[in-house]
């Protein structure tokens, strides 16, 4: 019995490392796809800037004709609206199916591209997580494992979906044990590493393996400004509880209007809007990965232009999650993070002696601390942070702030977003 159950534990194994090849390969190649989607929309953007008075039509033509297309690609397939990471959720704790139609996949990876491409406020951190837990379940019911074990595979390859969008297999890891499943159990941290890894290294070999924000050396900030990183990240966890009230507001006001407004109409509506906004500056839409570059790199504007940054992809973010289109919460998350991070230092800059700490590096802790705050997963909000940038000298404030924003999230009382949506989702019809 013990050497039958070693077999099946080794063959996991083996199923789980081939399975992160195939999420590396989807996910690499979604990353790409959506760089070329950038690329492009930044390039037809600055033709529409230079035909003068009708050109900023295009922009709003282009939100609105790719949020329309990608709302009905969604719409085509169960849950493939959204984010998806409530749906891996959901199976874990056996309130819905691990097993997915075929089309999961190809409408999560042309309707991610699709929506974020067109400039939506949305993350690619969700679409990734949903391809890589439908790759695992089904790679486990293709070689003939058993419900548990393909369990465990939907679950540790939905982590290696999370690694493969920010290039962060620790982080990957983290969020299966600290989010997903809130438990530590030996046989799946074992086959999230093993996913993880394999996932990470084939997707490198597509786009690359270097952080995606990095951020400058810099020394570590004197261990006498822990308490104003405390402060900021309790900041941080007030902001974090209305982002996460906002997005639940937004799906529940886009449900209300379901009965009078279709579902495609109430989408190109939401890309014509975040259309609207690229036409002021291509900054305010999209995913945020250049505003944060940014913002990392010490660019820091009038407090004034930083706030007016925050308040628009603040209330985008949630607008555009409301389009029905696939789409995740984490990388739009990030950018409002760090733009809170900037304005903070823009503030209290003055009040700091010397170079105690640089814009950039309050835009790192921000990015984690506001994540700590909506998700509530200070330790892979911390991990995750620390991978993208490599900003090692960091971790103690990042602590420090992740501590306070989770802490304070949870004292008003706020839900983290996914056990929201992921109840929303259950009593959904």
């Amino acid at each position: 019995m013990t050497e039958h159950r070693l077999r099946g534990a080794s063959r996991a194994h083996l199923v789980a490392a081939l399975a992160g090849c195939l999420v590396g390969l989807v996910g690499g190649a979604f990353r790409w796809c959506l760089q070329q989607a950038d690329a492009l929309r930044g390039r037809l953007l600055e033709t529409a800037a230079g035909l003068g008075g009708p050109g900023w039509l295009v922009p709003v033509a282009l939100g609105a004709a790719g949020a329309a297309l990608a709302c009905a690609l969604a719409r085509r397939v169960p849950h493939a609206a959204g984010s998806g990471i409530q749906h891996v959720e959901a199976v874990w704790r056996g309130e819905s199916e691990a097993r997915t139609p075929w089309l999961l996949l190809p409408a999560k990876f042309v309707g991610g591209v699709v929506a974020i491409g067109s400039g939506l406020v949305l993350g690619r951190e969700g679409p990734s997580v949903h391809m890589g837990a439908a790759i695992g379940a089904e790679a486990g019911r293709r070689t003939g494992l058993g419900a548990d074990d393909t369990r465990l595979l939907h679950t540790s390859l939905a982590g290696a979906g999370l690694a493969v969008a920010f290039a962060a297999p620790l982080g990957g890891l983290l969020f299966v044990c600290e989010e997903v499943t809130r438990s530590v159990r030996p046989r799946l941290v074992l086959m999230t590493l093993i996913g993880t890894a394999t996932a990470t290294a084939v997707s490198a070999l597509i786009v690359g393996g270097a952080p995606v924000f990095p951020f400058p050396d810099a020394p570590a900030p004197p261990v006498w400004l822990l308490p104003v990183f405390l402060l900021f990240g309790a900041t941080a966890g007030l902001l974090g509880a209305a982002y996460g009230a906002l997005v639940i507001g937004g799906l529940t006001l886009s449900d209300r209007l379901a009965t009078r407004v279709p579902a495609s109409a109430r989408a190109a509506l939401i890309g014509a809007v975040v259309g609207l906004l690229m036409a002021l500056d291509p900054l305010l839409a999209g995913g945020g990965d250049p505003l944060g570059e940014r913002l990392l790199a010490g660019w820091s504007p009038a407090a004034g232009v930083l706030a007016a940054y925050l308040a628009v992809r603040f209330a985008a973010g949630p607008l555009s999650y409301a389009a029905g289109t696939p789409g995740g919460l984490f990388a739009p998350l990030l950018a409002v993070g760090a733009l809170w991070g900037a304005l903070a230092h823009a503030a209290a800059g003055p009040l700091l002696p010397g170079q105690a700490a640089g814009s950039g590096a309050f835009a790192v802790v921000g990015m984690a601390a506001l994540f700590a705050a909506v998700v509530r997963a200070p330790a892979t909000g911390v991990v995750l942070v620390v991978e993208m940038t490599g900003a090692t000298s960091l971790v103690l404030p990042l602590l420090a702030a992740c501590f306070a924003a989770a802490l304070t999230a949870d004292g008003l009382g706020s839900e983290p977003v996914y056990d929201r949506l992921r109840r929303r989702m259950r009593e959904r019809p």
